[in-house]
């Protein structure tokens, strides 16, 4: 039955589904494991790097982790080749809104302009959906650090921990067991979020579920990425790790990943 109703994106099935927006979704549950962890003073994102040869020459910039303008950072999981022409468009609306505004671009705002064009590519014919999902973290002087989720179908929804990519389902249920949440404190200051975690129980809880749901014997900084979004002096602070900083994150966090190695 699929098969009829799968040619183009603007064809529904008696069902109710858009097949090849669903076919996208699926080229990402194949793809390696981004993760975001809210913490009460920043965001961390983890992303796994597929296997390459040793061959390969290594790039200079991220394969898995983009920043996307001053205040906001994504982690991807698809086609890089998608991801890149998203990242490049996301680059341009934050660039025209400070140009108009002479302000930061509000994450949710960033975020929304983005899926708002991956919709459209679902919509009308001879054009297929972008075949990547993305994990925005940011921050801005109304509602302080944020991380939102967002789908090919143009979706989106906001977390304080996600996982996309591969074995999602499975980080997400220990995300869910593990991630400390203070539901009694207030979120009405910008500066404040409802989480109980130091960004070293973040990085501690990214490092606990990529040992858990990565298939590799060791994890070690060639297999992954890991970045940060911080306040320092009142304005927000990227971080992208380097490869001594990654193996000093995995020393620190030995005691969380040796027991899926044993």
């Amino acid at each position: 039955m699929a098969r009829r109703y799968d040619s183009r994106t603007t064809i529904f099935s008696p069902e109710g589904h858009l097949y090849q927006v669903e076919y996208a979704m699926k080229a990402i549950s194949h793809a390696g494991t981004v993760i975001g962890v809210l913490s009460k003073d920043g965001i961390v994102l983890a992303a796994e790097r597929q296997a390459t040869s040793n061959l390969l020459e290594q790039s200079i910039g991220s394969e898995k982790i983009y920043e996307m303008n001053d205040n906001v950072v994504a982690g991807v999981a698809g086609l890089t080749a998608d991801a890149n022409i998203l990242i490049n468009q996301s680059r341009l609306i934050a660039q025209r809104y400070l140009l108009r505004y002479d302000t930061p671009i509000p994450v949710e705002q960033l975020v929304r302009r983005l899926c708002d064009m991956k919709q459209g590519y679902t919509q009308f014919g001879g054009l297929r959906p972008f075949g990547v999902s993305f994990l925005c973290a940011g921050w801005d002087a109304t509602f302080g650090f944020q991380l939102y989720q967002s789908d090919p179908a143009g979706n989106y929804s906001s977390w304080k921990a996600a996982c996309i990519g591969e074995n999602s389902g499975s980080a997400q249920s220990i995300l869910k067991q593990e991630y400390k949440d203070d539901s009694s404190k207030s979120t009405g200051s910008p500066d404040v979020t409802s989480s109980s975690m130091s960004m070293e129980d973040a990085l501690k809880l990214s490092c606990l579920v990529l040992s858990k749901t990565i298939d590799t014997a060791k994890l070690t900084s060639e297999k992954l990425e890991f970045a940060t979004i911080t306040l320092k002096s009142g304005k927000p602070h990227i971080h992208v790790y380097s490869s001594e900083e990654i193996e000093d994150v995995l020393k620190q966090n030995e005691a969380v990943i040796k027991p899926s190695s044993d």
